[in-house]
């Protein structure tokens, strides 16, 4: 293959030569790319240059104000993040892809949340790990670009590394930020994943969208525990998917009760966004709920064994957070159920699991029941009925 001369866009020192790309008419290859990202499943695919303007300073503020919470990897990356070129030494343009993962099936979120006995499980999260599946057909995506122009320089991303995806896709014209900090789209709401290929290929970048949330602050209003210090900024330290999945310590006390039955994630936000009634159905199985997710008993769910769990959330998202964790929010939202005798024997049957953490939360949950005295202990003495 020809190769030329070119600078290094992460240092702009001399490096190594370039190819000359089988191709000259890149408008036309971006036409064609979008075609196979439809054919792929994706929605949409755009394409972002590298600057990103203030949202490097936005970020530092966030991260100053410690609304990022024990997430320390968001700011260990340094620039990375915000500086595409830096963690990609080379990279031209951001090839942004958006999978819808609203499905038909399973039992209906409102339906869910309503009933104190059932789990609720963020909508996302309930067939296939998103990171699977995205990358998978990422990588087809990828091959069949450089059986068009030949060899070139890409890294794919599927919420995997120091990347500001919802930055990337705005300005790659696949929606706009709303108030809640999610991308929204007109077409496809906020119910989809985001993946991205960085590529040293010049690709002419596209118009971003336009911002169509107008006066509108319902996901705001509606946030379970007043997660949002205003549009556009959200306090992660109070937010129920962080708490539920990020968060490895103890919930804090005056947070639990408004978890309510959330034990993974929280959709609460989205549900009432007016735009998710364009959210169209993708179409992938991947996507459709398993092992009962969509509305499983809290205390059926609350017996499976560590080993139970790792079998049953083979290839899930949820599987990440691990059994301790899963029995830490199980029993928070056992502790936000109607008191049953079920319930109370649930808890009684994990008073002395080997995890403080779960420990304390089922002592919780147990005094929240009247079924454990108040100020006692994890380690104390076994009441009786």
């Amino acid at each position: 293959m020809v190769r030329e001369a070119k600078l290094d866009m992460a240092s702009g020192r001399h490096g190594e030569e370039a190819p000359v790309y089988q191709t000259a008419d890149w408008a036309a290859l971006v036409a064609q790319i979008k075609v196979w990202g439809r054919d792929l499943g994706f929605r949409q695919v755009g394409i972002a240059a590298t600057d990103l303007g203030e949202t490097e300073s936005r970020l530092l503020d966030w991260l100053a104000a410690g609304c990022h919470g024990d997430m320390d990897y968001l700011a260990r990356h340094g620039t990375r993040r915000t500086r595409p070129a830096e963690l990609v030494p080379g990279t031209l343009r951001i090839l942004s892809a958006r999978m819808d993962y609203r499905s038909s099936e399973g039992r209906d979120a409102e339906t869910v949340l309503a009933d104190p006995e059932l789990g609720y499980v963020a909508r996302y999260a309930l067939g296939r790990d998103y990171h699977k599946v995205l990358r998978r057909r990422l990588q087809v995506l990828a091959r069949r670009i450089a059986e068009a122009v030949g060899p070139f320089r890409h890294r794919l991303f599927v919420d995997s590394a120091p990347v500001m995806e919802v930055e990337l896709a705005a300005r790659a014209g696949l929606g706009w930020r709303g108030k809640n900090t999610l991308l929204l789209n007109r077409d496809g709401g906020s119910l989809f994943f985001l993946g991205e290929i960085y590529t040293d290929l010049p690709l002419p970048v596209e118009p971003p969208e336009q911002d169509h949330c107008g006066t509108c602050r319902k996901c705001l209003d509606i946030c379970p525990t007043a997660a949002f210090l205003g549009p556009y900024r959200l306090d992660a330290r109070r937010c129920v998917s962080y708490l539920t999945i990020e968060h490895r310590g103890s919930i804090p006390l005056e947070l639990r009760p408004l978890l309510g039955n959330r034990i993974y994630g929280c959709d609460d936000c989205q549900w009432v966004c007016p735009w998710n009634r364009f959210a169209r159905l993708p179409g992938i199985a991947d996507f459709a709920p398993r092992n009962g997710l969509d509305g499983a008993k809290l205390v059926d769910l609350f017996a499976w064994s560590e080993a139970e769990f790792l079998a049953r959330l083979q290839g899930s998202p949820i599987r990440r957070i691990g059994h301790e964790r899963w029995l830490r929010n199980l029993a928070v939202a056992l502790g936000n159920a109607p008191t049953s005798l079920a319930i109370i024997a649930a808890l009684r049957a994990r008073r002395e699991h080997p995890s403080p953490l779960v420990r304390e939360h089922v002592l919780w949950a147990l005094q929240r029941h009247g079924a454990e005295p108040e100020g006692a202990d994890s380690s104390g003495v076994k009441i009786t009925p």
